[in-house]
This record gives C-alpha cells, sequence and structure tokens, in this order.
C-alpha cells in the first residue's frame, strides 16, 4: 500500500475508494458554486502564488507535489477547520490528506488539460470511482 492509500485510508477510517469521507469532502468542494467550483479552486491557487503547481495537475504532464502547508495557505484555516470537522481529524492531518488527493484529483478532472466548463463535476468524479478511474 502506498503512502496516499495509507493517507486515504487513515482519513477514511479505514474504509474504500467510492466510500472515503475525505474524497466526498473534496469533490463537494470542487463542485461548490459558490466559490467557483474547480475553476475558482484552480484560480484560488493561482492566486496563492502556486499557478505552477496547480497548473501541472490541469495540464497533461507530470503533477507537481503540494504541501500541507501550502494548501492552508490557499484554504486559509477556517475552510481547513470546517473540512477537519466534517472528517474528525486534525487540521493538519486535513491538509496532508488535501495535498495527497488533490493533485490526483484535479488531474483526473482535467483528462484534456483544461477545466472542463460547466457540468456536474461531483457525478462526474464518482463516476470515475465506481470505474476504478481515479486510483488506478
Amino acid at each position: 500500500m502506498g503512502l496516499f492509500d495509507s493517507v486515504v485510508g487513515a482519513l477514511a477510517g479505514g474504509q474504500s475508494g467510492g466510500d472515503s469521507p475525505l474524497l466526498n469532502v473534496v469533490m463537494q468542494l470542487i463542485n461548490n458554486p459558490q466559490t467557483g467550483g474547480l475553476g475558482g479552486l484552480v484560480e484560488s491557487f493561482q492566486q496563492g502564488g502556486l499557478g505552477d503547481i496547480v497548473n501541472s495537475w490541469v495540464s497533461t504532464g507530470q503533477n507537481l507535489p503540494i504541501s500541507a502547508e501550502q494548501i492552508q495557505a490557499v484554504l486559509g484555516g477556517g475552510k481547513l477547520q470546517e473540512i477537519a470537522a466534517q472528517l474528525g481529524v486534525s487540521t493538519e492531518q486535513a491538509s496532508g490528506g488535501l495535498a495527497d488527493l488533490l493533485p490526483q484529483l484535479v488531474d483526473k478532472l482535467t483528462p484534456n488539460g483544461q477545466v472542463p466548463e460547466g457540468g456536474d463535476l461531483l457525478a462526474q468524479g464518482l463516476d470515475m470511482l465506481k470505474k476504478g478511474g481515479l486510483f488506478s
């Protein structure tokens, strides 16, 4: 089991794949019209000085890593506390899980190297999970 699987497994309480609370929270985050959805999240990272990192996730090339501290800087303490509370973990665990999951999830949701326009990203993401495309 890789580090990613360990973190997701730990945050998900040992559940796998589509039952992951972390994945559900992240999908809600990137599907939230109030924050601009996936495009708004990408823009937040760009405005936070992490354009190179987030652009690597969207592009078709290699994903650059992001640290838990960088996640905290972009999302802010309030949002991170909210996510941590939903997951029942510390903010450090939540930001660490997001640092592992977000690059892969954004990459999978942008297979053509661009943020999709419209559509229900939550449904798309959950559909990918059912087909085994996200963790394979």
